[in-house]
């Protein structure tokens, strides 16, 4: 299927010399899309033993395996997959760019973030930009075309393609297949591949066992605030530990953090972020899948803002000491932008909370979201007060 990063990336190769960095978690479809971009891809994966031992040799080696001096060749796309698990992948990519950025495009991929494996100053400065791929969200399984407006008009999801969203995740495979005991399959599959192999191979941690418990807790805690103490203490580890593990699970996309925003708002809690999971389908409590669903959905047009380079776009929570809270907001260019607060059950008032921290942040767009099926033909960001809105409706103006 078509992704909205295909046409991202070939805007990037349309405007730019500079490589793409691709990551995001397994699964997600960085490879299929990278390889798809282009007619005749120059496809290098490092898992491959004889690209491993190509690249082991050096950039003469590759040159001459692949004819890239040869003029033919020129203008190929060159594709670099889990090249950051070479020892010298910097120095290497950064030589190889140098000689090869006139006549190739080059794209690489990793399941990690790529930054991970940085140390000291970025050798590769200004000749990359980063791209984070998401899984399917309503937006994309609209429309994957690539529009540089923020803001997209109303548009329907069918209310079946919307219950298999939620229940299979948004990774392609397990989305499209809409089989329950394929999915149940392709879980386990992923999971052990996370927890067996990744986290092996990108740090010397040894309590494998113990991070697989930590994820498990964190499937009851999605969508609270991290409380480091409490699952040190279940797990019999230091605090450190957890928040060391924690950013590891960040660092191969299983998890993610958002922090509180604090300017401008009395009495703020700025400590203790809150978690949410990739994939919201693991949540097994209804009302924090809803809340997670909306997180992933609020991330990706993060993200896809700032790859794109629309902006400085951030994903933030409120919260005081007053014990009001709003779910999210998203803060353009430093600025609070979006307040957005959700409600699994269709409730007729808007939170007080909402109404409080939309006043006192003079935010745009303040919107409580219920889950439901309904749809209106009306853009819900014309709405210049607080309102309520279905989830459908508000995530497809989104991407």
């Amino acid at each position: 299927m078509e992704r909205i990063y295909d046409n991202l990336l070939k805007d990037h190769f349309l405007n730019n010399n500079q490589m793409a960095f691709i990551s995001g978690p397994r699964q997600v479809g960085k490879t299929t899309t990278s390889k798809a971009l282009f007619e005749n891809p120059i496809y290098i994966n490092y898992d491959n033993q004889n690209d491993r031992f190509l690249l082991s040799r050096g950039i003469k080696a590759l040159t001459d395996n692949y004819q890239l001096d040869d003029i033919t060749n020129r203008g190929r796309h060159i594709v670099f997959d889990e090249i950051h698990k070479h020892r010298k992948w910097k120095l290497f990519l950064k030589g190889f760019y140098d000689l090869e950025k006139e006549r190739y495009k080059i794209s690489v991929t990793g399941s990690a973030r790529l930054n991970i494996y940085k140390t000291g100053g970025d050798s590769l400065m200004g000749r990359y930009f980063n791209y984070r791929m998401h899984p399917l969200s309503v937006a994309e399984l609209i429309s994957s075309n690539f529009s540089e407006d923020l803001i997209k008009p109303p548009r329907k999801i069918e209310e079946a393609e919307l219950t298999h969203l939620m229940h299979f995740g948004g990774f392609p495979e397990p989305f499209l297949k809409n089989n329950r005991r394929f999915y149940n399959r392709w879980k386990n599959l992923r999971l052990e591949q996370v927890f067996k192999e990744d986290i092996r191979e990108i740090s010397n941690v040894q309590e494998i066992n113990q991070i697989g418990m930590l994820a498990e807790l964190i499937n009851y805690q999605c969508g609270q605030l991290i409380n480091y103490s409490s699952l040190a203490a279940v797990l019999n580890v230091s605090p450190d530990s957890i928040r060391r593990w924690i950013d590891l699970l960040e660092h191969l996309y299983f998890v993610f953090t958002i922090r509180p925003w604090y300017k401008n708002i009395p009495k703020t809690l700025r400590k203790q972020p809150k978690i949410f999971l990739w994939d919201w389908s693991l949540i097994r409590e209804e009302g924090a899948r809803n809340e997670n669903f909306v997180a992933s959905h609020l991330l990706k047009a993060v993200h896809f803002w700032n790859d794109a380079g629309f902006g400085q776009f951030g994903l933030y929570f409120l919260r005081d000491k007053n014990k009001r809270e709003v779910d999210f907001l998203i803060v353009k260019d430093n600025i609070p932008w979006i307040l957005v607060e959700v409600k699994s059950a269709n409730n007729k008032s808007i939170s007080p909370s909402l109404h409080y921290f939309s006043n006192l942040l003079n935010v745009e767009h303040s919107f409580q979201l219920y889950f439901s099926h309904d749809f209106a033909e009306m853009d819900c960001f014309s709405v210049r007060t607080p309102v309520r809105v279905p989830v459908a409706l508000f995530l497809s103006q989104l991407v």
